[in-house]
Formats: structure tokens, sequence, C-alpha cells
């Protein structure tokens, strides 16, 4: 059993990382594992390194627009401490309630209103992370602006902590909108839905989110029919005619208040839900063009939750099998598709990401050049590295 380390401070972080790396000890880091089931199989590690006692907001300037926290902050409460002011890092992260900030960024996680807002690299401006060699590197820092050359923090986005170990995070802020109404808009078909996507993506008033839902996962917000979510922000006025703009479009529903937040947290949590409720199930997530989307969400034969607007196309499996043979037979001709989440047991025989791409050998020597004895969380990445 791997000995467990929970570093108090950065310099902590850093020292167990050169530690265990100086004795050629391999290493399984993670900030609260709330997303385990993610990508691939760590393998089997001599030492533990486990970030949720970094915890410390370190600077905040609601003036500025900025914040910068520790890795092992918990993503739920860093929403809480910006809302006092009414602000947000509108990633929208599924396992909210668990997930770290560290985790977050190492998992490129984000959710519906990646649309408006962007993903993590949009809204990182600085990140401090330690290295096997026991050095704390600073990358970026607490000013909004364009970075030139080599900004080593992105190579830490979605790395699933295969070559450092993030230890603090500065983000930008958003304001949270002054109104917020949401919208679901019912469809008998799939192509009628997309038609209406394409409308309102043509439209001048352009939403934060933009999802499509299969009707099975339709269902789960009590409407078995292809469903269009819709979040609207803003001043009252642009809200209301947005309302105006979408009415001729469906009979749907507009929401407000707690039943507008339940929708969004529903939905941001659909696929941790699905794996609680599906133990030997599978989540593949297939990105494409906006033209695609449709094809793409029809490819799968279960529920779908796509991105409508950003296309990004999440398919549910109730059995992993059933995944891997989706991936085989249509996900090679999706634009990129893995295998985002499956059961531990089943990792070392599935090929979760069949195409990585072109720009994977760079990706190998970036891992060679931070981590050139394979110490650190492998096989994390889709297995690959």
């Amino acid at each position: 059993m791997a000995d467990a380390v929970y570093p108090a401070t950065p310099a902590e972080l850093a020292e167990a990382l050169r530690h265990a790396a100086s004795r050629k000890r391999s290493i399984a880091l993670a900030g609260n594992a709330s997303k385990h089931l993610m990508g691939g199989s760590a393998a089997a590690a001599d030492a533990a390194i486990f970030t949720t006692a970094l915890t410390r907001v370190l600077a905040y300037e609601p003036n500025d627009l900025t914040i910068s926290v520790e890795a092992g902050l918990p993503w739920s409460e860093l929403t809480r401490i910006l809302a006092v002011n009414r602000q947000m890092v509108p990633l929208d992260p599924p396992f909210a309630a668990r997930a770290t900030v560290g985790g977050v960024i190492a998992a490129n996680c984000s959710g519906p209103r990646r649309r408006l807002y962007g993903t993590a690299r949009d809204l990182v401006i600085g990140m401090q992370f330690a290295t096997l060699e026991g050095k704390l590197v600073q990358s970026g820092g607490m000013v909004v602006k364009n970075v030139a050359g080599l900004d080593m923090a992105k190579l830490m986005i979605g790395s699933f902590g295969t070559l450092a170990a993030i230890a603090a995070v500065n983000f930008k802020l958003t304001p949270a909108p002054e109104v917020e109404r949401s919208f679901l808009l019912p469809f008998e078909t799939l192509a009628n839905a997309i038609a209406a996507r394409n409308r309102i993506l043509n439209g001048a008033l352009q939403p934060a989110a933009l999802d499509l839902l299969h009707p099975s996962a339709g269902a789960s917000v009590g409407k078995p029919l292809w469903l269009l979510a819709i979040r609207a922000g803003g001043n009252a006025a642009a809200v209301d005619r947005c309302e105006h703009e979408l009415a001729p479009l469906a009979a749907g529903v507009a929401l407000e208040g707690a039943q507008h937040e339940s929708l969004w947290t529903h939905i941001r949590e659909f696929t941790p839900k699905f794996l609680a409720a599906n133990p030997g199930g599978a989540v593949v997530r297939a990105s494409c063009t906006l033209k695609e989307v449709e094809a793409t969400v029809a490819s799968f034969d279960g529920p779908v939750l796509a991105r409508a607007g950003s296309g990004v196309c999440y398919g549910y499996f109730a059995e992993v099998a059933e995944a891997a043979a989706w991936l085989r037979k249509t996900g090679k001709r999706a634009a990129k598709a893995v295998i985002e989440f499956s059961p531990e047991a089943s990792k070392h025989g599935l090929e979760l990401w069949p195409s990585p791409g072109g720009d994977f050998e760079v990706m190998r020597q970036v891992k060679n050049l931070f981590d050139p004895a394979n110490l650190l969380n492998r096989g994390r990445l889709y297995g690959r590295i």
C-alpha cells in the first residue's frame, strides 16, 4: 500500500515530490479523488500525495476581478466565497460538491456555460506548481493580460497530474448577471431541435448555455422529448427580450430562482448521477463542429447530453462494452472522442483514446521533460501517458 502524504503548504508539496522522485518511487497524485473514474487508471504507486490540506485563499481582489487560491480548496467553497460579492468562475464542473480547485483544472473540467465564458484555459491567469525536482514554478500572475511565449500553466490544464503538482491557481473572475432565467424548449424530433438551435445561434442575443438533451435524458427533468435547455443572463430588459425571441420556437417553459438553479445543477451533475446509478456504465465524450452535432448525437442509442452551442457531446452507456463498441464503430469518425468515464476494473482492457491526434508526440516530449522517469500518475491521461 502506498504511503500517503498530505502537504499543508506548497513548499511541503514540492518537498514531498522531490523526496519520492529522488528515490525513484512512483507517485499517485490527487486532490479529493472525486473523478477517479475519469481518464485512465493510475498504475500502482509507491507513494500517494493528496493536496486536500492546501485550502488557503492567497489573494482576493474583488475590484480587480481576480483571486488566487490553493489547489486543495473545495470548488464549492470557492463558489461560496465569490458569491458574497456576486462574482464567479463559471466553469460548472461536475462532482462540484467534492472536487478541489486543482482537480478541476488538472482534469480540464467545464460545463454548460463554456459556450459563453470558455474553459479553464480562458479563465486561469496564473498558477504555481511543484515539480519532481522539488521546485516551485510560478507561471502568469494576478493581472488579466495576454501572455507572450510559452505559458507553462496551460500545460498543467488537462494533464491529469502527469507533469507536476498544481499548488495554487489564479483566476480572472466574472460578475454574476443581474438577472438570470432559463428556458426549456421541447421538440418531437432531433432535426427540429437542431433547427431551433441554429436560429438561436444566428440571433442577436447569445445565451450563456445552450444544451441539448436526448428524450431519455429529458425525462430526468420531466419532459421525455428532445429538449433545448437555454440559460440567459443580463439586465431584465435583455432577458425579457431573449424570452420574447425564443417564444416562436416552441411552447416551452421559463424557470427562475430555485427552479433555474435546480435545472443547471441537475445538468451539471448528470454524469455523476448516471455513474452512481450504473456502476458498470461508461460516458463517452465526442467533440465535433457545430454542423456535426446532429449526426454525432444521432449516433448514440441511449441518453445524450450535448453542449449544442460548442460541439461537445456526451453519450451515456449502461455497460462499458457498449461504449467501446460505439468508439470502434463510430468514434473514429468523430473529430475527437474518448471514453471519459469508465469502471476502474475495465480500464486496462479498453482503448480509451483511440485517436490522440498529430500533436500527441509533442505531449510525449513534454512528459519526458517534466518526468523523464515516468513516476507521476502513470496512465492517468487515458492510458496514453
